[in-house]
């Protein structure tokens, strides 16, 4: 894609406070290794040399946007498509999204596909990265059970038309929205049988797509995935099985993502010629006190609860070691025979590794970390198991909402972090982005156009040093169903006006500068950058005319589609009862 440039824009581009980087990484490196075969220390010394090279070529750099199936689609029961863990969740009307929402409609996806690659389109985007709903494909999750044929049309259909428009398809199997059928007989990420039907589910994928699907993601976000669905039971199916019932679906998923890419390696690999990876989120985690040795083991403790979790066991064969140490031995304190970590087998070890031909990073803010204690007699839980406490600078700048806060810096620690643990595999940034802020105008959303500009200058330096990163993939296309939030929190580049039943989109400011970003292949220079911002928020006036008269012409639409052909009706019917009496009067 030609050159990909770094943008420096004074302090905001310079890395975070330098001196204390600087003391960061001194420290760290003479207290040595804090991990096997690692210094979170030894990352800040690079950073601070390397932050300000001159441009190079990236060849083949992709740019992206991306949804989800259950967030975007709707037509939850339409066309053979089976309920889902999140349909029954949302539908148990007990208050466990805000609002009593659902996606039933959500965004009507499934019916504007057309509409919906024209906006792709208009975003100049390389790829989109998108997933499918396995209950839509199988909805049984069961392949032997049936297969729905209408649901293998509908994406087949969606992949041909974003490859007729010259956008690569990066497509997830599964981003949470598991067949409820499979919750409801074997308990769903609990049982290791999910394994085998994950698998059988990604060989139809890769039987039907895998011709013109090139960039697989298994999993997206496994961790949120397993802590708020049997930890918090915040998240579908609502599970609360405090300090084990996360550990247990995450082992299952580790696995099932496993035989996922060994089948692909196996039988598809040789003929298709495509990628398989994971997509795992975390958030930077920088210690509190940069001299306190606690909070800097703190600090990695949380990059290896977080991303290390799933990340070790695919790129190393095991869970971290830290995570075996703490869970272990609070286990034992709390009277239990075994730990409440699972354990893989020596043969489960050497099937897992290595099981990833990239590593898909989501990042949206940063948290600072300080050691504490949890007792053992407090009860098992994740949040105990860990032995910290995230904490928020109140100086970092407020996106109006409880989170993500926009903290750049912490996304390049965070990219050389997974460079230097995981032995420099291949980067796609899988989600990336910031939420609607309160009291703004709903189009001119600036605070997304700063977080852009911030994040991304922060990945373009961490390519300068060296990250093997390939594409980014701003999070998201469109506002969505945003899980337990229902559809207060708004991530798209695109408004959706969820109150008309027709879902309208409408472009935000941040669709021009994001695109200009992408035609530049990053930033040329401040005073170029500083025009695309102007541009871009010449653009919301006119929108937010638009989004204004939505109202009036939703009411015009009724008009004419209700009141006018009702009106004409009793024309009708007043007409032929006059002339029946007029008839009658003259016979």
């Amino acid at each position: 894609m030609g050159l990909l440039k770094l943008f420096v824009e004074g302090s905001e581009a310079a890395d975070h406070t330098p001196n204390q980087s600087l003391r960061y990484a001194l420290g760290s490196a003479l207290r040595g290794n804090t991990g096997p075969g690692f210094s979170l220390g030894a990352l800040w010394l690079p950073l601070l040399l390397w932050g300000c090279l001159a441009p190079t070529t990236i060849p083949g750099f992709s740019w992206g946007a991306g949804s989800s199936a259950f967030q975007t689609e709707g037509a939850w029961d339409q066309d053979g498509k089976g309920p889902s863990i999140w349909d029954a969740f949302t539908h148990s009307g007990k208050g466990k999204v805000l609002g009593d929402e659902t996606a039933d409609v959500a965004c009507d996806g499934y019916y504007k596909v057309q509409e919906d690659v024209v906006l792709l389109r208009e975003l100049h985007v390389n790829h989109y990265r998108f997933s499918l709903s396995w209950p839509r494909l199988l909805p049984t999750g069961i392949r032997a059970d049936k297969v729905n044929k209408r649901g293998v049309k509908f994406y087949s259909d969606f992949i041909d038309a974003l490859l007729k428009s010259n956008i690569t398809p990066i497509v997830t199997l599964h981003h949470w929205d598991l067949p409820q059928l499979l919750q409801v007989k074997y308990g769903g990420w609990q049982n290791v049988s999910m394994a085998n039907y994950f698998r059988d589910y990604a060989d139809l994928c890769f039987e039907a797509f895998g011709d013109r699907v090139k960039h697989w993601i298994t999993f997206s976000d496994p961790r949120t995935m397993a802590e708020k669905g049997y930890e918090t039971g915040h998240h579908a199916p609502g599970l609360q099985l405090h300090g084990t019932g996360l550990y247990k679906a995450a082992h299952h998923i580790i696995k099932a993502h496993a035989q996922a890419w060994h089948s692909y390696n196996s039988t598809w690999r040789g003929k298709q010629r495509g990628l398989v990876g994971i997509s795992l989120n975390c958030d930077w985690g920088e210690p509190m006190d940069i001299n306190s040795p606690k909070d800097i083991e703190a600090a990695e403790r949380y990059l290896q609860f977080c991303l290390g979790w799933f990340a070790n066991p695919i790129y190393a064969g095991d869970y971290p070691q830290v995570m075996k140490d703490r869970i272990g031995k609070k286990s034992a304190e709390q009277g239990l025979d075994m730990s409440r970590l699972p354990v893989f087998s020596l043969q489960e070890k050497s099937y897992i590794k290595g099981t990833s031909d990239f590593l898909g990073l989501g990042h949206f803010t940063t948290r600072y970390i300080t050691e504490r204690n949890y007792p053992s007699r407090q009860g098992p839980s994740y949040h105990n198991d860990r032995d910290l406490v995230e904490l928020v600078d109140p100086n970092w700048p407020d996106l109006g909402s409880t989170w993500p806060q926009s903290v750049p810096w912490g996304f390049r620690r965070l990219l050389h972090f997974a460079q230097t643990q995981y032995g420099n595999p291949p980067i796609y940034v899988t989600e990336n982005g910031a939420s609607q802020k309160l009291h703004c105008t709903q189009l001119c959303d600036e605070w997304r156009i700063q977080y852009l500009k911030g994040y991304i200058n922060e990945m373009l330096k961490a390519i300068k040093d060296g990250v093997n990163i390939k594409g980014y993939t701003s999070w998201s296309l469109l506002d969505k169903f945003e899980w337990e939030k229902g559809y207060s929190d708004r991530y798209g580049f695109y408004y959706v006006e969820f109150n008309n039943r027709n879902k309208p989109r409408y472009p935000k400011a941040s669709v021009q500068y994001y695109k200009k970003i992408i035609t530049a292949n990053g930033f040329p220079n401040r005073r170029e950058v500083e025009s695309w911002y102007l541009k871009a928020l010449e653009t919301c006036a006119i929108n937010n005319q638009m989004l204004a008269a939505e109202p009036l012409l939703s009411h015009m639409q009724m008009v004419t589609e209700i009141v006018v052909p009702t009106v004409c009706t009793l024309c009708i019917l007043i007409s032929a009862v006059l002339l029946m009496l007029l008839l009658q009067s003259q016979s």
